[in-house]
């Protein structure tokens, strides 16, 4: 049966987030452990102490609030995502999750219900990545993916240490990492594809996260005036970086399903001048798929393009795997609620795979999980324009709602 959560609140209390780090063009830039950061979740507490609330932060800065439930020795479900943005990032992505799950504390409150297992709000630290790389890391050491250590020693791009940024922004914690256990976690987030919206589908139910994998390559060849030195001798680190981004593109707009996917997000030339033939280019690239068996496969073309590009143009490669993180399929029980869920409300959806690294990827490695996606608007997102309707953020909070309170409310 369904409790009926406010649209019109969650939305509000979405708009009212956006006001803390606001951008120019409406959007929001709130930092991972910046003051921002820091004061987005601090208006989150607010509004859930209000609610009776207690809350707890890890030794990585991940944030969990309770709603005590009927039994508080049971394991509790939770929800969640996080508040940190890109640069200039949107209003939604991951900050949808984190308020939706406040509406549903919000609606039980009103409505004096207690599910029979408490429920957990987090709040992941470094979702994004944009300030400490590799992205989802907290999550990540929650899960047993990386040490303590190794999180908190993670340096920006101005040297400071995530374990310092901890600190200075006052959401350095105690509770040890992989605490608590959690007996599901079910994350709302929006799609950040266009798949949704252009199907006309509401809701999608997401049974797994594609596989990832971060490379940071160099090419090393040798400065030269532009205007003296023949082609034929030239080093240019440039081109061949150009050669592999070219081969790299080729493939993947080969692959006719789709699940191919290669980004080169990140260009970097040592002292560029315009009459200077490039001596060093840093590049970064990010390969993506389904299947975990073709994302080996991919990784090894990479690498064949990048060995065939260096000898092309007489440059030195070289090439460091920052981040992998596998194929994940989702735990059937969760995805069979948030479709129960879904049916319920009668609107058209599909089951998908994400093509986004989330919390959930992590988390699924320790308690059962599931994500729901609603649709953005022309499939954008990492970007001011980011934008979900009311209806649609409403509807997957009532998702979620109803999800959770299955997931919580069944025999122990």
């Amino acid at each position: 049966m369904t409790t009926p959560i406010d649209g019109q609140r969650l939305w509000n209390t979405l708009m009212a987030m956006a006001e803390i780090g606001p951008t120019a063009n409406g959007g929001s830039c709130r930092l991972a452990l910046t003051p921002e950061d820091a004061a987005g979740r601090r208006l989150l507490l607010d509004w859930c102490e209000t609610l009776g609330c207690t809350w707890r932060v890890d030794q990585v800065g991940n944030l969990f609030i309770r709603r005590a439930g009927k039994r508080d020795d049971l394991e509790p479900v939770a929800t969640g995502s996080h508040l940190d943005t890109q640069p200039r990032g949107g209003r939604f992505d991951g900050i949808l999750g984190v308020l939706a799950g406040l509406e549903v504390f919000r609606t039980l409150h009103e409505a004096g219900i207690v599910t029979e297992r408490p429920l957990e709000l987090v709040v992941w630290t470094n979702e994004e990545g944009s300030r400490f790389a590799p992205a989802m890391v907290a999550s990540g050491t929650y899960a047993g993916a990386f040490t303590v250590d190794e999180t908190l020693g993670r340096r920006d791009a101005d040297g400071v240490t995530l374990g310092e940024a901890l600190t200075a922004c006052g959401f350095a914690g105690d509770l040890p990492v992989g605490e608590p256990r959690l007996d599901g976690y079910l994350e709302l987030h929006i799609e950040q594809g266009p798949v949704l919206e252009g199907a006309r589908e509401a809701i999608g139910v997401v049974t797994g996260v594609q596989g990832m994998r971060w490379f940071d390559v160099t090419f090393t060849g040798r400065s030269a005036h532009a205007g003296p030195t023949p082609m034929r001798l030239r080093h240019d680190a440039l081109a061949a970086a150009a050669r592999l981004i070219d081969r790299l593109q080729a493939l993947a707009l080969a692959d006719e399903s789709g699940d191919t996917k290669v980004t080169c997000g990140c260009l970097e030339i040592a002292a560029a001048s315009r009459n200077v033939i490039p001596g060093e280019v840093r590049l970064t690239v990010d390969l993506r798929h389904v299947a975990e068996a073709e994302l080996d496969a991919l990784q090894a073309r990479f690498e064949r393009e990048l060995a065939a590009a260096g000898e092309a143009f007489g440059v030195a490669v070289s090439s460091e795997r920052l981040w992998a993180s596998p194929v994940v399929a989702f735990d059937a029980e969760c995805i069979a609620a948030v479709e129960s869920a879904t049916r319920a409300q009668g609107v058209p959806h599909r089951r998908m795979m994400s093509g986004a690294g989330h919390d959930a990827v992590y988390v699924a490695r320790v308690a059962p999980t599931a994500m729901i996606f609603v649709p953005c608007r022309d499939g954008i997102s990492h970007n001011e324009a980011e934008y979900a309707t009311p209806e649609h953020c409403a509807l997957g909070a009532q998702v979620l709602c109803d999800a959770l309170l299955a997931r919580a409310n069944r025999p122990a």
